[in-house]
């Protein structure tokens, strides 16, 4: 199957790109691979096209594009988005994926998804550690080189223009996966569904910790067994690992929450707490929790529950799964060269048929327009709940700096006081210029803020900074939950659709024209 990562790099060296996808590399390091003249070595096999731009001049047009822009002048900012497509190895041997083909399908994809970007597309057919996976690498400069039309993944104003900056936001890796999966069913590959949250979730950033760290590990076992010693451990763990390890353990064996949490603390020092619907870990390192949301779905609160109960087989009859799309098999290129695959499919669609009546049935929608009718109702509702969200957002950032401003003010007050009331000013101000500038930047601030003249305490500030955070922090579930809903019901809609035409008999043609004919 093929999966899409995503890396951004605040690195302004837009030539290191080039280097790591043209020249072999040290897996463990990272460094650059070279001959016995400290020559940088070719890779065995690559495949490179620029998307507006030439690939070999990537980093100076780059370069060009910021500055005609004047962007990305600072360090902090993000200078480039790092786009990975894997497929599953099994597409070479079953379903003749070569390295021209990825390539051409990434160019694709690249063009249809990074319009107006200027980006490297190189492929690579080597793999990790030369696994033989083919993967694509999509290697795009953060500011948008020309303006495009508006494609229905943005959502921020003035996206689509020129000078805009790239932000790989969810609704837009949504898009993304989505395109790439309805390529991948066309093309016949393995594939699954990216838009459900991975079982086990690993990011680049961990899987990058564990690499380190194993190696680090190895170094100081070989000391270990050097010294005639046996070491206590061969693998490293990250502390995400280690808590996905510890909670497979213990709910295996436990029959409730109570019970779970329990084995937990007892067994490997992890404290586990419900909040907001669902459950956080704390790591015995750790000061601050890991949600579920950091290790994957089978360590939520969902699946856990649905766990403990399966240990008493009369609690629960029927585990519904998640919604997923109906395959059409008339697009669907590999169900038409293969009977066997076709057939899989079709049974895969009857259960999702089947999971869509229960949705249906479950949610009171009579009529296919009932169901439209929510769909946009809950569009509707999640545009309005961003739009406050963003403006509370707003709001807050605002009131942060009128509680900064108003504590330098009280904080350096007294110190200008006296400056007033120096004989000798200049010497004075000589001797305190952090704190008399400090004093009069927040006096300006605050006397174009309070138009007034009227200051609000820093007691009331800061009481209504806690309950807009707690109405952030609301808002923000509340967002998250109701895009559950909408991916559930465009999901619903969809497979509706499908069914409905699938019923549709084909028109009977007229003995009439047949004996015209």
């Amino acid at each position: 199957m093929a999966i899409v990562k995503h890396i951004k790099s605040r690195n302004a060296n837009y030539s290191s790109a080039i280097n790591y996808l043209l020249f072999e590399h040290d897996e463990k390091t990272g460094k650059k691979i070279v001959d016995e003249s400290g020559r940088s070595i070719l890779r065995k096999e690559f495949y490179m096209d620029g998307l507006n731009c030439d690939p070999m001049s990537f980093d100076k047009e780059c370069e060009l594009t910021n500055a005609y822009f004047h962007k990305n002048k600072k360090r902090a900012d993000i200078k480039s988005h790092h786009y990975i497509i894997s497929y599953d190895p099994a597409d070479v041997t079953e379903n003749g994926l070569t390295g021209p083909i990825a390539q051409a399908i990434s160019l694709e994809l690249a063009k249809q998804m990074f319009p107006g970007y200027q980006a490297l597309v190189v492929t690579h057919t080597d793999g990790h550690n030369e696994s033989g996976n083919i993967h694509t690498h999509i290697v795009i400069n953060s500011v948008r080189k020309t303006a495009v039309e508006r494609q229905p993944y943005m959502d921020k104003p003035h996206e689509e223009a020129a000078g805009y900056k790239h932000r790989s936001t969810d609704k837009f890796m949504n898009a993304f996966k989505k395109t790439v999966m309805e390529r991948c069913q066309q093309e016949g590959f393995h594939q699954i569904d990216l838009l459900v949250p991975a079982e086990r979730k690993t990011t680049q950033k961990e899987y990058i910790a564990q690499k380190h760290g194993q190696q680090k590990l190895d170094e100081i076992n070989q000391k270990i067994i050097e010294d005639g010693l046996k070491p206590t451990s061969a693998v490293f763990l990250t502390q995400k690992e280690y808590l996905r390890n510890a909670i497979d353990e213990c709910a295996a064996t436990s029959n409730s929450f109570d019970e779970f949490q329990s084995k937990l603390l007892e067994q490997f020092q992890i404290s586990v707490i419900e909040h907001r619907g669902r459950y956080s870990y704390l790591h015995p390192d750790r000061q601050k929790r890991i949600t579920e949301r950091a290790l994957g779905t089978r360590y939520g609160k969902a699946h856990l529950e649905q766990t403990f109960l399966r240990k008493d087989p009369l609690a629960i009859l029927y585990v519904r799964s998640h919604l997923r799309l109906v395959v059409n098999l008339q697009t669907n290129v590999k169900a038409m060269q293969s009977p066997a695959y076709a057939h899989r499919v079709k049974l895969t669609n009857l259960q999702q048929m089947a999971n869509t009546i229960i949705y249906v049935q479950e949610h009171g929608f009579d009529t296919q327009s009932d169901l439209k009718n929510t769909l946009l109702a809950s569009k509707q509702e999640l545009k309005e709940m961003q739009t406050q969200f963003a403006q509370h957002r707003s709001d807050l950032r605002i009131l942060k700096d009128q509680i900064r401003y108003t504590g330098q003010y009280y904080a350096n007050k007294e110190v200008y006081s006296q400056f007033s009331k120096a004989k000798y000013k200049g010497k004075y101000r000589k001797e305190h210029a952090k704190e008399i500038q400090k004093y009069e930047e927040a006096r300006d601030w605050l006397r174009s803020f309070y138009q007034d003249g009227k200051m609000t305490s820093l007691k009331t500030l800061t009481l209504q900074k806690e309950k807009l955070q707690q109405q952030i922090a609301s808002e923000e579930e509340a967002i998250s939950s109701l895009k559950e809903k909408l991916k559930n019901l465009d999901t619903a809609d969809q497979n509706v659709d499908a069914i409905l035409q699938m019923q549709i008999p084909e028109p009977v043609r007229s003995k009439t024209k047949d004996l015209e004919r």
